[in-house]
């Protein structure tokens, strides 16, 4: 058996790419996600309609290589920190899930804050107190959902995120598990010690009983039922999508550093078997646990990247596709740039450095000479900004210069952003063959835990580069623009 089968569930899609033994990609399958917004800063998702695209677009790929029987294993990769709690006899979940873009525990970060719990949370954690993590999303469900408390203290409900709600499912409830990388980012894990905190699970008031069992990201999560595929298949891997992103650009090595354009964006720089604590608001995390080896990472959140060009399409209309922004940008250059239009897309809060939840969007700048073009622009320079704003603070955080920033996701397709982005940081910019390192990534370890690939090594012979952008702006405009972001930047922020 040679095949990998990856499941990549995110914010906005669903999505599985069977995988050959090289890790190359043989057929995609993927389901759009549709977004719940019940009410401004909340954002939920139907996980049974996530769980029938996963079923859905598994299908399709198994059947368009031939069928069930040469596949080694299973990876999946999500869309982390989003959280669902169900009833362990029906699998049916109490409500809709929350995403990692809700905003509703926001005012119990407040009161954690102001009383002096976010030093113990971090300690533990690596995390700040923000609702951007599951904590704040489980306590909300079991005290709003009729009768979840009880039927928590009772042991009759199950929670877990996206990767542990499917490997449920597909195990037909016979696995209630998550992986190391994933419960990192609850806000209830110990990171040093590896496990669930009592004295956090007594501070968000989550019974014990709710938890799944904490895994190693590459090794054995059970098989599917047997009568979901026509064969029982080993599920070999879970890890986080970011995480994910890590493996698959090969970011092994301590100070190696990738940057992934996707819903939102994340920076994570690989740190090696220190857990070091930021002291300029980024957040420690597990970047992957692999034979009971736990390496590390430091990390940069941006809550919103590719829906900027979401809405530029959606909301307003200004462009038809994402490519059609990369061709307004560059209508523009040798006239001024954006003519010092500014875009701060904090639709949903700003995330790091800032980590201020309630700052909203604008657009700064704006005379009678600006067109579409000038927004689109500023659109997507916001996200090569916010990029900077985070590698300026991790190197605040004692992080050396790196060699490169890999980048992935949706928007590294635009060449253009790419050469904005390497201006704007001051490094080279490196985006790899595959561009999908998310899903990748969770092949890359399905195969590690299946035996397909013996070390990491192997997985990083495997890393291609397809385009590279080097620096070509002067430094005085580069200083500029910055500062002109910074002021942008200062205008919406409440904190």
């Amino acid at each position: 058996m040679t095949r990998l089968l990856a499941i990549d569930q995110g914010t906005t899609s669903t999505r599985a790419v069977m995988f050959d033994k090289e890790a190359r990609p043989l057929a995609t399958a993927q389901i759009p996600l549709p977004q719940i917004f019940p009410r401004d800063g909340w954002v939920e998702h139907d996980p049974e309609a996530i769980w029938d695209a996963t079923l859905r677009v598994c299908g399709d790929v198994i059947a368009a290589t031939g069928g069930p029987e040469g596949i080694a294993a299973i990876g999946i990769t999500n869309q982390r920190e989003t959280s669902v709690l169900w009833d362990r006899a029906s699998g049916k979940p109490v409500m809709n899930a929350i995403v990692w873009q809700d905003r509703r525990g926001a005012e119990m970060c407040r009161r954690l804050r102001d009383d002096g719990h976010e030093p113990l949370i971090q300690s533990r954690t690596g995390l700040l107190a923000d609702s951007y993590f599951s904590a704040t999303k489980l306590a909300w469900m079991l005290d709003n959902v009729a009768g979840a408390r009880a039927a928590a203290e009772k042991g009759t409900l199950a929670f877990g995120t996206i990767d542990s709600f499917l490997l449920w499912c597909l195990t037909g409830g016979r696995v209630h598990a998550t992986d190391a990388t994933n419960a990192s980012r609850t806000m209830l894990y110990d990171i040093r010690r590896g496990c669930w905190d009592d004295e956090l699970l007594k501070l968000f008031r989550v019974p014990a009983s709710v938890l799944p069992d904490v895994r190693d990201t590459a090794g054995d999560f059970g098989e599917t039922v047997t009568s979901l595929f026509g064969r029982a298949i080993p599920i070999r891997a879970l890890v986080g999508d970011q995480h994910g992103a890590l493996v698959g650009q090969a970011c092994f090595e301590p100070g190696m550093i990738k940057s992934t354009y996707g819903t939102g964006c994340f920076v994570l720089v690989n740190t090696g078997k220190a857990a070091l604590t930021s002291r300029n608001r980024l957040l420690t995390t597990i970047a992957y646990r692999i034979g009971g080896e736990t390496t590390y990472a430091m990390e940069g959140s941006i809550f919103n990247a590719g829906t900027v060009v979401q809405w530029l399409r959606d909301a307003v209309g200004l462009v038809s596709n994402a490519a059609e922004s990369e061709a307004l940008a560059q209508s523009l250059d040798g006239k001024g740039g954006t003519g010092r239009v500014y875009f701060v897309p904090a639709f949903t809060g700003l995330g790091a450095p800032h980590w201020d939840p309630d700052a909203r969007g604008a657009i700064i700048g704006l005379t009678r000479d600006s067109t579409r073009a000038h927004v689109v622009r500023a659109g997507l320079e916001s996200v090569c900004y916010q990029t900077h704003d985070l590698l300026t603070a991790l190197a605040a955080d004692g992080m050396a210069t790196p060699a490169a920033l890999r980048v992935d996701g949706g928007m590294v397709a635009n060449r253009w952003l790419l050469q904005f982005l390497s201006d704007m940081t001051g490094l080279p910019v490196e985006r790899p063959a595959y561009g999908e390192t998310t899903v990748l990534g969770a092949a890359f370890l399905a195969g590690l835990g299946a035996g397909l690939f013996q070390s990491l090594h192997d997985i990083a012979t495997a890393w291609r580069l397809d385009f590279r952008a080097v620096p070509t702006r002067p430094m005085a405009r580069r200083k500029e623009l910055l500062a002109g972001w910074q002021a942008a930047v200062a205008r919406v922020r409440t904190t």
